[in-house]
């Protein structure tokens, strides 16, 4: 297994990335290795400072970078050697098995849908993120900003990526899927949710267990939240903000620290033909380390094929 990992994306890029990968190649087995796709020669001098040794590493040398206030799809296409366009070239080939950046997240889903192409019969591939439970365990929330516009029938399809992605990639069994809504009731919402609602209660596809209000995400009402990808991001940004409010209050708590995005890693770009995760740009090397594991356990879970055979 060959995971490509852009050192040039994210904020505190390329120190944080070479040293999340040195964290990376710790838990990786023999067989799994690391592509570090940017400068190498930026990357030599932080594995020197660290003591450690780049045979580690395969390399992909390049300086160019896709900045992250850059326009995603010209980005992509006038900048053909930038981290992010040659991980993508190498995913495409099949170079490396899953890719991976902290960089600019709307040029990593231009160029999965430029170079590896959503799964036939996926009509809008979408990002998920992870929210933890009150009591125990996570939820799966999708989508989270590739869509913000939505179509009843793309919810349908996020339903069936959260499921089997919750399934295989976080072990839940038989995982319950929920629309995201204004209320409990069936008829509830604006037009999308109403006209969602029916068809995902007619999936065979899924474990569909009616609406969930905002008050639910972090309970045990379901598995899996779907949602158009503009009432996912806000989601998620306010969610993201429990961790650093509860830190300026200095308010310890084990639930809040569980908003802590570092043990996530990323989120994964769900109906393409490869595994391609997306870190937060503010990621730290923990951040990296767990964003090359999520990586790995989407190979090793064979997702992307589970996906192509749920869309025959």
């Amino acid at each position: 297994m060959k995971i490509g990992l852009d050192i040039m994306g994210g904020d505190f890029a390329p120190k944080a990335t070479v040293l999340g990968a040195i964290e990376a190649y710790k838990v990786l087995s023999a067989n799994q290795k690391l592509v570090l796709i940017g400068d190498k020669e930026q990357a030599l001098s932080i594995l020197h400072e660290n003591n450690f040794s780049p045979d580690n590493f395969d390399f992909v040398h390049t300086t160019e970078v896709i900045g992250m206030g850059e326009h995603p799809t010209k980005a992509v296409v006038q900048k053909p050697n930038s981290s992010i366009s040659l991980g993508f070239k190498l995913l495409k080939e099949g170079g490396i098995d899953a890719f991976s950046s902290a960089g600019n997240s709307g040029a990593m889903l231009v160029g999965a849908m430029f170079s590896v192409k959503a799964i036939p019969g996926v009509l809008r591939p979408a990002i998920t993120s992870v929210m933890p439970k009150l009591e125990e365990g996570l939820g799966i929330l999708v989508d989270v900003g590739a869509n913000a516009d939505c179509k009843p029938e793309y919810l349908v399809q996020f339903g069936v990526f959260g499921s089997l992605f919750a399934q295989y990639v976080y072990n839940i069994p038989n995982p319950r899927v929920a629309l995201v809504n204004i209320g409990e009731e069936e008829e509830k919402g604006n037009l999308l949710c109403q006209a969602a609602y029916p068809l995902m209660k007619e999936s065979t596809q899924f474990n569909f267990v009616g609406n969930a209000e905002g008050r639910d995400m972090f309970s045990d009402l379901a598995d899996v939240f779907v949602c158009d990808g503009f009432t996912g991001n806000v989601m998620l940004k306010f969610a993201e903000s429990f961790y650093v409010i509860s830190r300026k209050k200095k308010i310890k708590d084990d639930f809040f620290d569980k908003f802590n995005y570092e043990q996530y890693g990323g989120s994964p770009i769900l109906g393409v033909n490869a595994p391609v995760v997306v870190g937060h740009g503010i990621s730290n090397a923990e951040a990296i380390k767990n964003m090359v594991v999520l990586c790995r356990d989407m190979v090793e879970s064979a997702l992307t094929e589970k996906i192509k055979l749920a869309f025959q």
